[in-house]
């Protein structure tokens, strides 16, 4: 496998990069957690190191309705929080160009884009940030119309750099526009790459921890994974519906789709299915709202034909089982995409499988996802503050995107970042 083009070695002196970055991290006009852009900052400053003048662009939210067509414009998907926030960072001046568009196709006028491009070269500005992709016709699309636009954007630009690693779906603004312009990997993008690397060659063994809302998104990188991790450990609706499944009980809330996915997944993995863990201990509620009325129920008591209502956590006793305790900490490789409850009311199984997996001092340990690093952040904030300067561990910027790769079976596999690569 070829190496990913770094934009390290493009000559960027005098000119126009164009820098697709996954700032994806505004809702309702305001920054959640700037960790996302704070992880492409160095980057920036590079391209200013190179002698480079800075075109950004991310997406924001999902303002493009699929089932009406209709593209919504609004400043709560703005990136104005964003480029104040960088602004204000790095002591810089950015521009955001002044374009508008219609909710049946969205922006079709590029021409606030090639002024606010002039006013960079002409030093009015310290930057360009370009209004939210997703506004843009032809953005999200599967015809000529993605073509259109980035040909629109590398029209702006002298050299393409991908810093988004989080942004694996091929959109024009991650894709297409490869096409048109000389392109590299970005200093986040070749990190991301780097530390993925670390779960498909990994330091044995590896423990794999994934849970999720719904078994149809999951059940391709489960399938994957499964088959390049020691040990697999399963929370959420996936692990609900694997009892269902394997227990033959029931569980509120566990669809005839996850379990058709469930019964599919251990079938296909059939082979494999010592290497699941199940955690010995649920938490049972009678509701989503209310968190007084819940018990804890032994897995191995389970019987065929038990009806239970939600179950929305695991018990942090499980983590303290010594079978459970011994595969984390005999890992030597650590990758979690998951959080084990359900609602804010249900976190203690998520406290306790953090707490116990910090403890493995010998182990890499991966996150990947937000809502994943978001709790940990919250429920273990001393933890968190110091595993963000432990070398031990690695937080991902975009959880989907390692799932995409490992389904594809490799770092490399997403098509932005294929789309990078030297063609051979």
């Amino acid at each position: 496998m070829s190496t990913l083009p770094s934009f390290l070695d493009a000559d960027l002196h005098g000119k126009t990069v164009l820098v697709r970055m996954d700032h994806n991290v505004v809702k309702n006009g305001k920054i959640k957690d700037p960790m996302r852009i704070d992880a492409t900052i160095p980057t920036l400053l590079h391209i200013y190191k190179k002698g480079g003048k800075p075109i950004l662009m991310t997406h924001v939210g999902r303002p493009f309705d699929k089932k009406t067509g209709v593209i919504t414009i609004d400043a709560a998907d703005g990136v104005e929080p964003i480029v104040k926030y960088i602004e204000e960072k790095l002591q810089l001046k950015g521009a955001i160009p002044d374009c508008t568009g219609n909710g049946a196709e969205g922006i079709t006028d590029l021409a606030p884009l090639g002024k606010a491009v002039q006013a960079l070269k002409d030093r009015q500005v310290d930057f360009v940030y370009l209004p939210n992709t997703r506004w843009f016709k032809g953005e999200e699309a599967k015809d000529e119309a993605a073509d259109t636009l980035a040909k629109g954007l590398a029209a702006l630009a002298d050299v393409y750099v991908n810093d988004a690693f989080g942004s694996w779906q091929a959109h024009a603004s991650t894709y297409n526009v490869t096409k048109f312009l000389p392109s590299y990997g970005g200093l986040l993008m070749l990190k991301e790459i780097a530390n993925l690397q670390k779960v498909f060659e990994p330091q044995r063994p590896l423990v794999s921890v994934v849970a999720g809302a719904k078994f149809d998104t999951k059940i391709g990188p489960l399938s994957s994974l499964i088959k390049l991790s020691d040990k697999l450990v399963l929370g959420g609706v996936l692990y609900n519906a694997y009892l269902c499944v394997k227990y033959q009980i029931q569980i509120k809330g566990v669809g005839e789709d996850d379990l058709a996915l469930a019964q599919q997944f251990l079938r296909d993995v059939e082979p494999y299915q010592g290497r699941i863990v199940e955690l010995p201990a649920i938490i049972e509620s009678d509701s989503f709202e209310n968190a007084d009325t819940w018990r804890v129920h032994k897995v191995r008591d389970l019987k065929p034909g038990t009806v239970l209502n939600y179950v929305l956590d695991i018990a942090p006793e499980s983590f303290a089982d010594e079978a459970v305790k011994g595969v984390f900490t005999s890992a030597q490789t650590i990758f979690v995409n998951a959080v084990m409850g359900y609602t804010a009311l249900f976190t203690e199984g998520t406290k306790a499988m953090y707490a116990l997996i910090d403890s493995c001092s010998q182990a890499e340990k991966l996150f990947g996802g937000g809502d994943t690093i978001q709790d940990f952040r919250d429920l273990l904030p001393g933890i968190f503050a110091k595993a963000a300067n432990n070398p031990h561990y690695y937080f991902f910027t975009g959880g989907g995107a390692i799932l995409d790769a490992i389904v594809s079976g490799s770092p490399y596999g997403m098509k932005p970042v294929r789309a990078l690569m030297p063609q051979a």
